[in-house]
């Protein structure tokens, strides 16, 4: 479970830069708290380094790093940050994905510092090369995968929540939503006649998602049990809710996907709630053939780059498109001579 971070563990100045990504930039909670972790290990490795301190100790859990206001951050050098994502690497095991993130968190510092507020002339971190991506495709849930664990939730007869959760995994598997977004959606989203719904997105960016048919029927079947007698007294106005009938959480809707992956047999295949996002995705675009344009405002994606991920093809469609050339049946002539 992500570690919680308060930014009254950081200098003021970094409480200002932190309220600067929430208020002004429009950052989540969550965005924040990762860079202010990132931060946080990055100075605990430059004190300790100062002190001998061993990384690995709890010593070094509990350096505090208020000691970094801009004074002792302008004096970090571009050898400090190299060291740093070399010590990430070898001693925290950090593959690329999170080492990246830990110099986005220190160029975005910097990037805060010398040119929005100009109290730094110097950035130490410019000239970094983001380390290499290790390039992998999308790990996805075949169509019969997906359609297994659909009927894992059916068949599930004594579960009281089965109808919530057949519609959540189905807007998970049709529509490729974020947990969070999910989690996120109020009752006043919902669009009356079930042809959309409207959530938030990252950075606090609304869009509007269409329902196709299979979406309409699961959540006509929920909203059936939620705006009926049992919940009519709850004050809560989300359109998902816990067993506490208040919203539900991304912790509580992680482990109903699991539940019902091990229902379906798919546990060992290490599949997660995120996976389904990757699922919908590449459905729409392998089997669906939507244009990776209408894919990419679908998911939310800011850039269409994050969106071509999907547009990798399989074996199989790699193996018809070799049986479809025109000299696939052109065979050597025997018995002639050599």
């Amino acid at each position: 479970m992500q570690e919680l971070i308060s930014t009254s563990e950081f200098s003021p100045l970094i409480q200002e830069y932190a309220a600067y990504k929430l208020s002004l930039q429009g950052c989540s909670k969550k965005t924040v708290e990762e860079y202010l972790l990132d931060l946080r290990t990055f100075f605990r490795y430059l004190l300790a380094r100062e002190r001998n301190i061993d990384p690995g100790s709890e010593e070094f859990n509990r350096l505090d790093v208020r000691v970094f206001d801009l004074e002792r951050i302008g004096k970090i050098h571009t050898e400090d940050i190299y060291d740093f994502l070399f010590y990430a690497n070898q001693q925290r095991g950090n593959q690329w994905a999170a080492r990246s993130r830990k110099l986005c968190a220190i160029r975005a510092l910097y990037r805060y510092l010398v040119a929005k507020r100009r109290y730094l002339e110097i950035d130490p971190s410019a000239n970094i090369d983001t380390p290499k991506a290790k390039k992998t495709l999308p790990k996805v849930l075949t169509l019969e995968e997906a359609e297994r664990l659909l009927e894992a939730v059916e068949q599930d007869t004594d579960s009281p929540y089965r109808v919530r959760d057949y519609a959540i995994l189905t807007l998970f598997l049709n529509c490729g939503m974020r947990v969070s977004e999910l989690t996120g959606i109020s009752l006043s989203d919902v669009d009356p006649e079930l042809r959309s719904l409207r959530v938030t997105g990252k950075g606090s960016k609304e869009r509007i998602v269409y329902l196709n048919d299979a979406c309409q029927q699961a959540l006509a079947d929920y909203l059936a049990e939620r705006t009926g007698p049992k919940y009519a007294k709850v004050p809560d106005r989300a359109l998902f809710l816990s067993r506490l009938e208040q919203r539900i959480s991304v912790k509580t809707v992680q482990a109903m996907v699991y539940k019902y992956l091990r229902a379906a047999g798919l546990e060992a295949k290490h599949y997660s709630v995120h996976k389904l996002r990757h699922t919908a995705a590449t459905l729409m675009y392998q089997s669906g053939h939507v244009d990776v344009r209408v894919l990419k405002e679908i998911l939310g994606h800011e850039q269409l780059n994050t969106t071509q991920i999907y547009t990798h093809v399989s074996n199989r469609n790699m193996e018809e498109a070799m049986a479809q050339n025109p000299l696939a049946g052109h065979r050597r002539k025997r018995g002639g001579k050599t």
